[in-house]
């Protein structure tokens, strides 16, 4: 029975051990050798001292370690804290202060640049190295190579204290203000949601899934337990350049690719073979709506793959996802709730809304996390009892209120409006960010583009646009403001348009509306 994360590789270990599991490079490993790697790193880790529910931070780019490391952990029974390599060093040492880290997996690199930080960490017990570089110890937590601590112990790891409800992970996802918070998720958590997500893509051991997306990410973890959860083989990219997706692609057949929207904008531009396009099964988005026009270039781009257009939140890991089969109807659509979930839409009293009435998502299920770590305020925040419930049970079912705010038609599905604290609030009206963009996307001016609302002590906000150029070249600004003009309502129509080459994202690939809206409502502060 698998009900702890590793169960996953032990099971398919079992099964078909010589069945391929991961790909890095030119090097492909079984699911045998994968296992045998995770129950080395677990041992290693066991003589190290780890106790149960102790944080293991893994910082590292996508490579086999990275994989035996989370999932090592987890044979342990300690809680693994995966961290984005794009991340600097002072938002590692946050990290890893936060949530009291014993022992962070690294490059020699990262570590070399980290060191001062990490002075900050005073929980910090071990680095274990992970590639050539220099292992030397500093006095305040000792260092070691990979090769030392992973190695020699081969036979599964005794059976541990831990069960499915435990801790199995914490993700650092970025919050609406301050510093990033940390989404407590369980075994059960992961397990679900792997089962759930890979039924609905239809996942089967003959696929070959692109890991494009940070493993930090709660999408792009999802790409490895999908995988996992029925023997799959994984193809690890640390892309840099948009064209090492095609490339990939090409080479090892992959049949299956998730992105987010700007991750998708860029590969909709890239030169695709017939070899890298053939083999191409479903491409799935998620952290964000897709353009409709990058939809139908994509769908023109794969007319043999199938699109699914999900949406999700750290903090339940996938709620909605739109049937495929509704995408020409619907292609606005979020969908309906995934497998194992129920999705509800609810007024600020918590009551239902009705068809075509706005209100806040709210998901309850096996797939909402446990909590935020260490903070109990924002933990009361968004983990509330879930409405329309017996009232009065000493311990009532916890559900995510997601912040953001849906409308359901009459047929169940969902449309995503906007989010609760992106929603611009101007002239006395709600405008979705969204909404804008969809329009300017559409009028083929741009390749990029990010719609905010900027401080405005008039009409409360005024609209303010981040556009970039479409390969390299200029926008024509009062052209785009004149057709949006015809398009939008004037309160609608941005004052301000920005020109920026490329426009800023979040380690996850997501646009950083927070830098953004800083960057201008501290030039429209200049200027006034």
């Amino acid at each position: 029975m698998r009900t702890q994360l590793h169960h996953l590789v032990s099971e398919m270990a079992r099964l078909s051990g010589d069945a391929p599991a991961v790909t890095h490079k030119n090097a492909t490993i079984s699911y045998a050798q994968l296992w045998n790697e995770i129950c080395s790193f677990a041992g290693g880790l066991r003589h190290l001292g780890v106790a149960r529910a102790e944080r293991v931070a893994v910082y590292l780019d996508k490579r086999p370690e990275t994989i035996a490391a989370l999932y090592g952990t987890s044979a342990a029974g300690a809680v693994f804290v995966p961290i984005n390599p794009l991340l600097k060093p002072r938002q590692v040492a946050y990290i890893l202060a936060d949530c009291d880290v014993q022992i962070l997996v690294t490059s020699a690199e990262r570590l070399d640049a980290a060191r001062a930080d990490l002075d900050r960490c005073p929980s910090l017990r071990h680095v274990i190295v992970v590639g050539d570089g220099d292992a030397s110890a500093p006095a305040a937590y000792g260092v070691a190579k990979w090769t030392a601590v992973a190695q020699g112990e081969v036979s599964d790891p005794p059976p541990c204290s831990t069960v499915d409800m435990d801790m199995a992970a914490i993700f650092y996802t970025s919050g609406s203000t301050g510093q990033p918070k940390g989404v407590v998720l369980s075994h059960r958590n992961l397990i679900v949601g792997a089962e759930s997500v890979s039924t609905y893509l239809r996942n089967t051991k003959d696929d070959v899934i692109l890991s494009a997306l940070p493993l930090s990410f709660d999408a792009g973890f999802s790409q490895l337990t999908t995988a996992f959860w029925v023997g799959a083989r994984v193809v690890l990219v640390n892309h840099i350049l948009p064209d090492d997706v095609p490339r990939a692609c090409a080479q090892h057949g992959v049949t299956g690719i998730t992105g987010v929207p700007p991750l998708w904008l860029q590969l909709v531009e890239r030169p695709w073979s017939l070899e890298a396009r053939q083999g191409l099964r479903y491409f799935a988005n998620t952290g964000g709506r897709m353009p409709k026009t990058t939809l139908e270039r994509l769908r023109g781009l794969f007319p043999s793959a199938t699109p699914y257009l999900m949406y999700g939140l750290t903090e339940a890991f996938r709620s909605t996802y739109l049937d495929p089969r509704e995408v020409d109807r619907r292609p606005d659509s979020i969908g309906k709730a995934i497998p194992n979930a129920e999705i509800l839409v609810v007024r600020e009293d918590g009551t239902s809304c009705g068809p075509g009435e706005p209100g806040e998502l709210v998901h309850r299920g096996a797939l909402v996390a446990m909590r935020y770590w260490n903070d109990t305020a924002r933990t009361a925040e968004r983990f509330k009892p879930a409405p329309g419930r017996a009232r009065g049970l000493c311990c009532p079912e916890m559900a995510v209120w997601s912040g953001d705010i849906v409308v359901r038609d009459e047929d169940g599905f969902l449309y995503f409006v906007g989010r609760k604290d992106e929603m611009i609030k101007t002239s006395g009206y709600r405008v979705s960010p969204t909404e804008i963009e969809e329009v300017v996307y559409d009028t083929g001016l741009v390749r990029d583009v990010v719609a905010l609302g900027i401080d405005d002590p008039a009409i409360g906000q005024h609209v303010a646009l981040v556009v970039s150029a479409v390969d390299g070249g200029q926008v024509d600004t009062k052209a785009l403001i004149a057709v949006l003009k015809k398009q939008l309502p004037l309160y609608m129509v941005p004052r301000d348009v920005l020109v920026r080459g490329t426009i800023p994202r979040s380690p996850n690939g997501k646009f950083d509306r927070n830098l953004l809206r800083q960057e201008l409502q501290s030039a429209a502060a200049m200027v006034d």
